[in-house]
């Protein structure tokens, strides 16, 4: 069990790589969120996991990427910091495989290896549920049947970090096994292959920054998001780095080692094409040049590769797609490049109505319209599109609105209306914080002035139930409330347990929601930051204190909530908040949305 003297988020420094990237960008400071171990909820994560991408360098110093696994359970924590591994994999081709086990494997006896220490990174994924987990460590053991095509493998884990699910496009995963033949092993890339990244809408890449730290990470896309800019004696490809989370590892992995190795599956048929090379970060004008709509891509000229057939152990049922993922962005060396003013018939989403919660939270009321049936579940987010809105162009640096740059506009809010209650079944509300670019526009804008922008989906999972007749805890951190709000019709609200800590300055929203929800209200403890109220504050305080409401005035604590309360708790938290719940909450079942897109 992690202890407040356990080393938390922030310790492990930027490196150069990184830092670059972040002045680069104009990226506001921030700490590195990663973990120097295996987190709590990391383990429990992997063992959920059907799939695990891993990297590694060979040696040459290149780094490979594969792709392991096919059935959740095949990797689990087996001590502190510590996982291990037993899955199928194609024991003849697969780079990693040959580079972690091949030559270092024993007579297929299953003994461990003689040469521990290889940087391992990976990428623990459940794109069913649009979930990941990044993992750094060293080899501790392995060992491959090569008869068999087993492969075992020890790890320690140096670092762990738990990432969003932006660009996850969901797929099914059912395990198979391998049957591999190799078609091409040459840097210039078949046909196959060649057809193969026009279909690829999820592929994987790993990079290193020199010999201390390596990253797998996964970059999702429409299908053809990869471009092939050439394929002469070597390849070279495209693609976009659309707006994330900004932290920029793996591009800050690259300004330093400008090599990564890349796999790019074919879940239908079970091929793979596997791909190591140099990089080049294109910013800006560069990445326009090339790659037109695009502020920010990468550039990759393959050095070595090989095209397997039905070399995974595993295949993918595609689900849903991504729904912030935009059109194909061809390079401007294609013959067929779509104009600014051409689009795929879209869902648009009509502003008709907002309210005034506190001087930085609105309720807006949205009416879409769609060529198609649409429908979302409660505690789902709706994506929206303000590029036609808010998109001035692409430049290298801004000074005006650095915050724009690399910035594609597209925003996910969680809903926090229920459907079809209280208003028509093609309308839906969104509580919102004013944050940035975009909501400054919606904060700014009058109803009345018609505005209409693309809707792009809904999607996420966080559910909430009172089914089985248990105490439901849930622990908001101020906006945090809104995947609640959007599911109270459907819950018993005697058995929920709400502890919500909220700014004085936020107190309108908590006043809003216990006059929309009164019975909620006797069940909730409210944590009140910042400074004395004023008059206005103060009234909304009195009432809420009447409605039966606990309210104390500081900070949430970890004596404040107590484990044996429940098995299952739900948090929706900003990060201080969060560590302090999920270091508390060890051993229990957290679920949890994070917002860190």
């Amino acid at each position: 069990m992690l202890t407040m003297a356990s080393v938390l988020a922030g310790t492990i420094p930027w490196h150069d790589g990184e830092e670059k990237m972040h002045r680069l960008l104009r990226v506001p400071d921030m700490d590195n969120p990663a973990v120097p171990y295996l987190s709590a909820n990391g383990g429990y994560f992997l063992t959920k996991a059907p799939l695990l991408a891993v990297g590694t360098i060979d040696a040459q110093g290149r780094p490979w990427t594969s792709l392991w696994g096919g059935k959740e359970g095949f990797a689990a924590p087996i001590a502190e910091s510590m996982i291990g591994l037993r899955t199928q994999v194609d024991s003849t081709y697969d780079p990693v495989v040959k580079e972690l086990l091949g030559s270092q494997a024993i007579d297929n006896t299953g003994a461990p290896l003689q040469s521990p220490g290889n940087m391992i990174s990976g990428l623990a994924i459940h794109l069913e549920h649009r979930r990941r987990w990044k993992l750094f460590g060293r080899m501790v053991a392995g060992s491959l049947d090569g008869d068999q095509g087993q492969a075992q493998l020890v790890v320690k884990i140096e670092e762990s970090l738990g990432n969003c699910p932006k660009y996850l496009n969901k797929k099914h995963i059912v395990s198979v096994r391998p049957n591999p033949t190799l078609i091409s092993d040459l840097p210039q890339l078949p046909a196959p292959a060649i057809e193969l990244l026009s279909r690829a809408d999820t592929i994987f890449v790993s990079s290193r920054h020199g010999t201390s730290d390596m990253d797998t990470n996964i970059r999702g896309g429409p299908p053809g998001f990869v471009r092939v800019e050439s394929n002469d004696a070597n390849a070279v490809l495209v693609y976009p780095e659309y707006s994330g989370n900004r932290l920029y590892q793996t591009l800050g992995n690259l300004q330093t080692t400008p090599l990564a190795g890349y796999v790019f599956p074919d879940f239908e048929t079970g091929n793979v094409l596997y791909v190591t090379g140099h990089t080049e970060i294109l910013v800006g004008q560069a990445a326009a040049a090339i790659l037109p709509r695009s502020n920010l891509a990468v550039r990759v000229t393959v050095t070595a590769a090989f095209f397997v057939e039905k070399g995974l152990a595993f295949r993918g049922e595609a689900g849903e797609p991504s729904p912030y993922n935009p059109a194909v962005r061809y390079l401007t060396t294609e013959k067929s490049i779509p104009t600014e003013g051409e689009r795929d018939a879209e869902m648009t989403a009509t502003l008709i109505n907002k309210e005034k919660i506190t001087p930085n939270i609105y309720r807006f009321r949205f009416r879409y319209s769609s060529p198609r049936p649409i429908s979302w579940t409660p505690g789902q987010y709706a994506t929206l599109s303000f590029q036609d809105e808010l998109d001035m162009g692409y430049s290298h640096m801004r000074d005006d609105d650095p915050a724009s740059l690399n910035d594609d506009y597209v925003r996910t809010f969680t809903v926090s209306s229920y459907p079809g209650r209280e208003l028509p079944a093609n309308e839906f509300e969104m509580t919102i914080r004013r944050h940035g670019n975009v909501t400054n526009h919606l904060f700014r804008i009058n109803e009345r002035a018609g505005l209409e922008v693309p809707l792009k989906g809904f999607g996420g999972s966080f559910q909430v139930s009172t089914d089985n007749g248990s105490i439901v805890p849930f622990v908001a951190g101020g906006i945090g409330i809104t995947p609640l709000l959007a599911q109270l019709p459907a819950l018993n609200l005697p058995l929920v347990r709400l502890f919500w800590s909220v700014s004085i300055a936020d107190i309108g929203l908590v006043h809003d929601t216990f006059q929309r929800w009164p019975e909620l209200s006797r069940s909730t403890v409210v944590f009140v930051t910042g400074l004395d109220p004023d008059r206005l504050h103060q009234i909304k305080l009195d009432a809420i204190h009447l409605s039966g409401a606990r309210v104390v005035r500081r900070r949430m604590q970890a004596g404040d909530l107590d484990p044996l309360l429940a098995e299952t708790w739900y948090l929706c938290a900003g990060d201080a908040l969060k560590r302090m719940v999920l270091g508390l909450l060890t051993g229990k079942r957290v679920v949890y949305e994070d917002f860190n897109y």
